[in-house]
């Protein structure tokens, strides 16, 4: 018989298993008295630097880029302004720890309503092609 130490729900016990192919025997299981465990404590977490915020968007003319899920925007892959074709990757999203190319659903000038590191829901407006 072999004894293992086994603790459940902060409670020790001591137990007694018959090993296969030794002679027969009665398991034994005894409790342990012994002191509750603490659960650790948590370091304090560090505070958080203040996330980028969405620019603020006007009225908004043209083709509107929203968000199709949260995420952070890792990158603006072309300047402000810049001129679009159809399937242009316009902006990188990384959402859990993925990134994702949005590309121009049309051809026009791009406009950006947010900025690189900036954090989306879905549906934020992200861009306008106009």
């Amino acid at each position: 018989m072999r004894n293992f130490i086994v603790t459940i729900d902060g409670k020790q016990y001591q137990v007694g298993v018959e090993e296969v192919g030794a002679t027969a025997s009665t398991p034994v299981v005894t409790e342990i008295k012994t002191a509750p465990v603490a659960a650790p404590t948590a370091a304090p977490a560090p505070a958080a630097a203040p996330a980028a915020k969405p620019v603020s968007a006007g009225p908004v003319n043209g083709t509107k880029i929203n968000a199709p899920m949260p995420g952070m925007i890792k990158a603006l892959s072309l300047p402000e302004g810049s001129a679009v074709k159809e399937g242009d990757v316009i902006l990188v999203l990384e959402a859990m720890k993925m990134d994702n190319d949005i590309t121009a659903p049309c051809s026009g000038t791009i406009s950006y309503k947010t900025t690189k590191g900036a954090n989306v829901d879905t549906g934020d407006l992200m861009a306008v092609i106009g």
